[in-house]
């Protein structure tokens, strides 16, 4: 008789106890999560493939601390962004837009939004974006957009807007102060919009 295959459950207990295979087996189907989340934070192939390396060795130690409050692909992303950001911080390079830290550009409120509604950038097409970020043709385009953003905006867009990370949590992991990451925010966004605008209106980007 053919043996059953294995629940996740079953699985996280096996390896826990050091059982590679069953290792291998529970972390093969969230590998792709796993790596496209460090990519899109890194954006660099071979400090992507390091940080995954990194993130699974964490993961195989950790394991036997894993108590199921979560899903195992949750548990496992968060410490994979958690590796990505320890990599990030490796390489940092002190050429990455700091000037544009003095940049008067006015106060913003606790979500990143500038306060000074005059002052705003235009960001209509921010809700149509997110409705449409699920479709192929704008992964590809947002991904390029982000490719574009130095690395420091880009941490800060990738933890903020799409893995909705609070500010002070942000501003913990990335050592910065909560101003400092909302300054980051907003000229994230800035720059995004210029790249995202044309393909939202039925351009090409």
């Amino acid at each position: 008789m053919t043996e059953a295959p294995r629940t996740e459950t079953e699985l996280i207990q096996l390896a826990a106890t050091g059982d590679s295979d069953a290792f291998g087996a529970l972390v093969q189907p969230h590998l792709a999560l796993f790596h496209n989340g460090i990519q899109r934070i890194l954006g660099n192939t071979a400090d992507t493939q390091d940080a995954l390396q990194d993130a699974l060795m964490s993961i195989h130690r950790d394991l036997p601390r894993f108590e199921g409050r979560s899903r195992f692909s949750s548990w496992g992303y968060k410490i994979c962004l958690n590796a990505a950001l320890m990599v990030r911080r490796s390489r940092v390079r002190l050429h990455d837009m700091e000037r544009a830290e003095g940049l008067a550009i006015g106060p913003f409120d606790e979500r990143g939004h500038h306060t000074e509604q005059d002052r705003t950038p235009e960001w209509q097409e921010e809700a149509q974006a997110h409705q449409l970020v699920e479709r192929q043709e704008m992964r590809e385009c947002l991904t390029r957009a982000l490719d574009e953003l130095p690395d420091s905006h880009r941490m800060v867009f990738v933890l903020k807007d799409l893995e909705e990370w609070e500010t002070d949590d942000i501003a913990r992991h990335l050592q910065l102060t909560p101003a400092a990451v909302r300054q980051r925010l907003h000229r994230s966004r800035t720059l995004l919009q210029a790249r995202l605008r044309t393909f939202v209106l039925g351009g090409h980007p």
